[in-house]
């Protein structure tokens, strides 16, 4: 087993223990909840647990992709991905959750039986971004996680665990320094609090510094919190895509 096929087990636990957690805050949802607003703008509840569905439905197809060699898009096209989401979102709560459930049951199921070949094996994301398979647990786990707080019921950046923060955090970092390349930001850095993150965003030096712990400068750059919990100035962040 190669070193990267032998951190998949470890990965796909933690991503059951993401989805258990999701689905009891599912669970504990009333019905009229799904109809309410998310933290996302312009969706409901129900718009974020009909994309988690579908995403990890997605998912499945680039395991299958890894598993047969046969290319299958994550999604068939953009068009029919935000159909699938607007029509799942006003169900009620009963079938949101079984379908999650569901959903959840079947990439897992998937991803346990893959072979050490098959996690080697070449796919691509929906942005045409070549990835190995080994990576889809990570792209599942960061839906799980996010999504959950976006669901706006309880489940907040603090509760996320500190190996999810302690990898989001500088992939965040990162993209915001692509996503800016073309129109830099003043520079600033960002510390964090409570772990020994440090990262420059444009170019040195930087007079500005953003702190707060690693979980509340993830959710600022993640566009999941205003940052009023961090200290510094904090610029406007550009909107993700």
């Amino acid at each position: 087993m190669t070193a990267a096929a032998s951190q998949t087990p470890v990965q796909l636990d933690t991503v059951a223990e993401a989805t258990a957690r999701l689905l009891d805050t599912i669970r504990g949802l009333d019905e009229s909840a799904v109809t309410e607003p998310s933290l996302l703008p312009g969706w409901t509840r129900g718009h974020v647990l009909a994309h988690l569905a579908r995403n990890a439905d997605s998912l499945v197809n680039l395991l299958l992709w890894a598993h047969t060699g046969i290319e299958i898009p994550q999604y068939a096209s953009a068009f029919l991905r935000d159909s699938d989401i607007e029509a799942g979102a006003p169900r009620p709560l009963a079938e949101q959750l079984a379908d999650n459930e569901a959903a959840a049951t079947r990439w897992l199921g998937l991803a346990r039986s893959l072979s050490d070949t098959a996690w080697q094996a070449e796919v691509r994301t929906r942005q045409g971004r070549p990835i190995p398979a080994t990576e889809v647990p990570w792209m599942r786990l960061q839906e799980v996680e996010i999504h959950h707080v976006d669901l706006n019921a309880g489940y907040h950046p603090s509760d996320w665990p500190p190996s999810f923060v302690a990898r989001i955090l500088p992939q965040a970092a990162s993209d915001l320094i692509r996503l800016t390349a073309d129109n830099p930001l003043e520079p600033f850095t960002l510390h964090a609090t409570d772990t020994d993150f440090t990262a420059v965003i444009g170019r040195s030096p930087a007079t500005n510094t953003i702190t707060g712990s690693a979980s509340s400068l993830a959710a600022w750059l993640l566009g999941r919190s205003p940052g009023s919990d961090l200290t510094g100035n904090l610029p406007a962040l550009p909107a993700w895509k």
